[in-house]
C-alpha cells in the first residue's frame, strides 16, 4: 500500500489523464467508481490494474486482493479531485481495456440475440442498453465504428457491471458487421420509423441481431437496406420516436415475452 500526497503523483496524473478517450486508447486502461462495481469487476475476472482509495476509506474499503493489483492511498483533497461522482464511495480503480475487435469472436461459440449500436453517442444510452442486454439474455453487444466509448464513466456507470458480463466487440465496417451476423445464423433486424411492420408482429424471438440507431440520424440507410426485416415500434401520442435505450428495452424484451409465451403454451 502506497500513499500520495502530492498531485505530481505520477499514478494521480494517470487517472486523471483516463478522463479523456485518448488517453484511455494510449494506456489501454479505464476508471470504474465505487465499491460494488470493483468488486464486481474482480469477481468477473476484469484485469484491475491499480486501485486508488481516499485516505479516510481505507481501512473499510480496502481488500486483500486489492494489494496485488497495486493500491495507493489518496490524500482525500486528491481523492476528491478525481472522483466521478457527487457522492463518492471513496474508490476508484484502473482497469486493462480488452481486446473487443470482432474478428476475434467466433460466430457459432455466441448463444442468444445480438444487439447493434449504429452509432450511438449519449454514454447514458450504450450503458443502459449493455445492462437491458444483460437482463434480457442477449448474447453479444456489437458498436459500430462511430459509436461513443464503450469505456467512458458515464457509459461504464450506467452499465452498473453489465459492462464485466456481457460479451461486447467493436465492428469497424458494416461489411464486416454483416458478414459476422450471417454467418453466426442471425438475420439483421433494423429499427426505423418506416418499417413495413410492428415489433410485435415479428418472430424476434432468437437468431436475431437487432440494431439500435443514432439517436438523432436513426439506422443508417445503408445498414437499413442490408437489412432482412425492417420493424417500428407503435406510436399513439404527439411524437414519432423513443429515445434510444428505452426503444431498445421494448423490443429487446419481446423476445423475452415471446419466449417465454411460447414455453407456457407448449407446457400447457
Amino acid at each position: 500500500m502506497k500513499e500520495i500526497y502530492s498531485k505530481d503523483n505520477r499514478n494521480y496524473k494517470l487517472y486523471q489523464k483516463l478522463e479523456s478517450k485518448k488517453y484511455r486508447d494510449k494506456f489501454g486502461l479505464y476508471l470504474i467508481e465505487g465499491e460494488n462495481l470493483i468488486e464486481e469487476a474482480y469477481r468477473n475476472g476484469a484485469a484491475i490494474e491499480s486501485v486508488m482509495v481516499r485516505g479516510d476509506s481505507a481501512d473499510r474499503l480496502v481488500k486483500p486482493w486489492m494489494e496485488n493489483a497495486g493500491l495507493f492511498v489518496l490524500d482525500s483533497r486528491l481523492f476528491d479531485s478525481l472522483a466521478q461522482t457527487e457522492t463518492s464511495q471513496g474508490i476508484l480503480a484502473a482497469v486493462r481495456k480488452p481486446d473487443l475487435s470482432l474478428k476475434d469472436f467466433p460466430e457459432n461459440s455466441l448463444t442468444g440475440n445480438f444487439v447493434v449500436l449504429d452509432r450511438l453517442q449519449d454514454p447514458g444510452n450504450i450503458g443502459t442498453i449493455i445492462r437491458t442486454a444483460d437482463a434480457a439474455g442477449y448474447g453479444l453487444v456489437i458498436a459500430m465504428k462511430g459509436t461513443a466509448d464503450i469505456f467512458a464513466p458515464k457509459v461504464v456507470r450506467a452499465a452498473a457491471g453489465s459492462l464485466f458480463r456481457v460479451n461486447i466487440a467493436l465492428a469497424d465496417t458494416e461489411e464486416e458487421l454483416v458478414r459476422f451476423i450471417k454467418a453466426a445464423g442471425k438475420k439483421l433486424v433494423a429499427t426505423c420509423i418506416t418499417g413495413s411492420r410492428y415489433y410485435c408482429e415479428e418472430d424476434l424471438r432468437r437468431a436475431i441481431a437487432l440494431i439500435i440507431g443514432n439517436e438523432g440520424q436513426g439506422v443508417s440507410e445503408s445498414l437499413v437496406e442490408k437489412s432482412d426485416l425492417k420493424i417500428k415500434i407503435p406510436m399513439e401520442g404527439s411524437i414519432d420516436s423513443l429515445n434510444a435505450s428505452v426503444a431498445a428495452a421494448i423490443i429487446m424484451y419481446e423476445a423475452v415475452r415471446a419466449r417465454y409465451a411460447s414455453e407456457n403454451c407448449e407446457a400447457q
